[in-house]
Parts: C-alpha cells; structure tokens; sequence
C-alpha cells in the first residue's frame, strides 16, 4: 500500500481509502455498486466530470465485469467517473444478466461478476478453481427497488396487493377490471383488456427478488420457488430490465417489473403492505434493507449477503426491493488483477461514488457502518 495522501496512478498497488458520509439507510446494507450495460470503457455518461475522492487509486490496464442487467445504469456511471480521473484505466461490464455473470466469473472469463442474487454455497464450490482455493464473498452493491409497471391508457396510479400481483403473474387474474384489482383501485377507470404479462426471458436475479417477493409475502397465490428463471409459460418475455420496460410501454395492457432506475417514464403500482400502499421510492426500500439480517449460508465473515424480509408488513418500507452485489475472489491467483479489483470497488463504495450512481438511478447510498463493513471485506481480498 502507498503511504501518500494524494491521489495516485499506480501500476497495481492501491491503497485503502477512508470515507465519511451520511448515509440514508442503516447499517444493514443500503447499496454498493451496481448497474451498467452491456458497454465497455467508451460509453462514459456524457457531461460534466464526475465527482471523485482527492484520494482516488488509479490502475492502469484493463478490467472486466459482467452480470446484472440492474447494475446497468449505476455500473455506467462508476465507469464513467472512474475513467474521467484515471485516464489509464479501462473498465469493461457486460450487462448479460446475473446468472450469465455469475458463469463467467466462474469460468474465469471476468475479475467480478455483478449479480442481484447472491452466490449460494454450490456456486461458490464451483468457483474455487477460479479463485485459487479461496472462498468467494458477496459485497451489497447497489440497494434499489423493483417496480411493478403497468401501460393502460388513463390509469397512472393503481394499488396492487401482494396477493393480486402474485395471481396476475401467475395468469390466474387475466383482466384488468378483474375485481381483486377494482376492489382496491374504487377511482380507476379499469378497462375491459386483457393482461399481458412481461417476464425476463434470461436467466436473472431481478426475476430471483421478485419471485423471493411473491413466495414470501403471497404463498397461497404464488406455488413456485423462487428462481431466476421464469417459472411459467410466458405470455411476452423480454432480455434485460431494458427490455422488460421497453415492451411494457409499446403494448397497452401490459405489466411487468424492472429495477427502479429502467422506469423510463412508466407508471409504478403502490404495493401493499398491511392495510397500506406504499409508492415506490429509495427511502421506503432502504428500511426494509435496515431490518435484514446477513444471510446464515455466508461463507466467510467478509461475505455480506442479506437475508431480505420480503413478507414485511412494517408501515412505510417497499418490501420490492433488489440488493445486487458485486462478486469477487477473496484471493486472487493473479496480483494485478487482485489490486485492480480493489481500487475499482474502493471508488464504488465511497461517497462519491455512492452519490453519483443515487443521481443516476434513484439508488440508496451505503450509510458509514455498511461503508466500513465493504471496505474491511474489500481490503481483506488478496492475491
């Protein structure tokens, strides 16, 4: 590690940085890094620069991700303002969805896969090659929620119970003046159309959250586990949240669900929680965040996986909420590639970092206690 306080452009050495900021949710994990596309280094966000910390750790070469298609946006920004500082640097993310990232990182052919389900212990056996021997460790990226959005002509609002969203993708309930839906919508103008339900057609970990969703909060109306692949026979189905949002805004009657920051100008239902709706926003995510334990299958004590309480019925939380993660080889084979790793999360954990992406997508930044728990678990990676 280098001594020096300034920012510095390094070979493969950088060096641990500490951050203060105020953070929005508590300590349970409000968000890391996440999102970016299927771009590499060229696509950076057009505008001014980026903010960056003074202390700053720059690598030179290259080095790449791929994964979750939540992480898009987020993980363009990152790159962006990353790039704009450390101008020998070159960052690539390939936004294939969560289970293609993850199977890239195991066979080696990405330094960190980007994923809003978290490696279980299977998985985690089946990286160790890759790894050296070691353990892999989840770091919580990026806190967001996912939407339910819904095209019909003339309702901009509507109200969904946990158990009529589970009946509707299951195609139990297939009109949308359906009375389950009228019954909590009395001032919606509910049209006599049919329902055209959107699922991701990849293997996805926003299909994960949202399946874990259903499963838990609606059981009686939702018989499937929660998987990243699509259970049923799909009506639409569509590659990315890109291409869940744009299907559902060209085809009138549609619903489908994405990651808060693809809503693109579309209508978000209320979702209930107890005898309430909760409308869609970072802080009504975040403390459904706050109130979730580590995951118990965690592999190491610098895995930070969360256990999300998706049946809650705390007044005021958005219990549709996707945590994606950013997974890495606790020891690397390759030293340069251990040390770009690092210096790339140092700057998608700190707050600058943090804000920048929140400005992009309507994410949660990490507060000070998550910050210090990612940053031991980031410091502990070696190679």
């Amino acid at each position: 590690m280098l001594p020096s306080n300034k920012r510095t452009r390094t070979q493969d050495h950088p060096r641990r940085r500490a951050h203060a900021y105020r953070g929005v949710a508590s300590a349970a994990l409000a968000g890391l890094m996440l999102a970016t596309s299927a771009c590499g280094s060229d696509e950076a966000v057009q505008g001014s620069a980026p903010a960056t910390p003074d202390d700053l750790e720059c690598f030179s070469g290259s080095l790449n991700g791929a994964g979750s298609s939540a992480q898009e946006n987020a993980m363009t920004t990152w790159i962006a303002g990353y790039q704009s500082a450390c101008e020998e640097a070159r960052v690539y993310y390939d936004s294939i969805g969560s289970g293609g990232g993850r199977n890239q990182f195991i066979d080696g052919a990405v330094a960190f896969a980007g994923t809003d389900a978290a490696m279980d212990p299977d998985e985690n056996a089946d990286a160790m090659a890759r790894c050296g021997g070691s353990d892999t460790i989840n770091l919580p990226a990026y806190v967001v929620a996912i939407a339910v959005v819904f095209n019909l002509e003339g309702v901009d609002s509507l109200n969904l119970r946990p158990d009529t969203i589970a009946k509707i993708f299951n195609q139990d309930i297939t009109n949308w003046n359906d009375p389950q839906i009228a019954q909590d919508n009395p001032h919606a103008d509910l049209p006599d159309l049919p329902i055209t339900q959107v699922n991701r057609a990849d293997d996805s970990g926003t299909t994960e959250n949202f399946t874990d969703y259903l499963a838990a909060a609606a059981p009686d109306s939702w018989p499937h586990d929660p998987s990243g692949q699509w259970p049923l026979t799909p009506r639409e189905s569509a590659q990315g949240n890109s291409g869940i949002a744009d299907t559902v805004s060209r085809a009138q009657g549609a619903i489908g669900y994405v990651e808060m920051s693809h809503l693109h100008g579309l209508s978000a239902a209320n979702i209930g929680v107890g005898e309430e709706f909760v409308e869609i926003t970072p802080e009504a995510a975040a403390q459904v965040v706050a109130g979730s334990p580590r995951r118990e299958e965690n592999v190491s004590e610098f895995d930070l996986a969360l256990d999300l309480d998706y049946g809650t019925t705390e007044p005021g939380g958005y219990p549709l909420v996707l945590v994606s993660y950013e997974t890495v080889c606790l020891d690397y084979p390759d030293e340069a590639e251990a040390e770009r790793v690092k210096a790339f999360l140092r700057y998608v954990v700190s707050p600058e970092g943090q804000q920048e992406a929140s400005a992009e997508t309507d994410s949660t930044p990490v507060n000070d206690d998550l910050r210090a728990d990612l940053l031991a678990s980031i410091e502990a990676i070696n190679s």
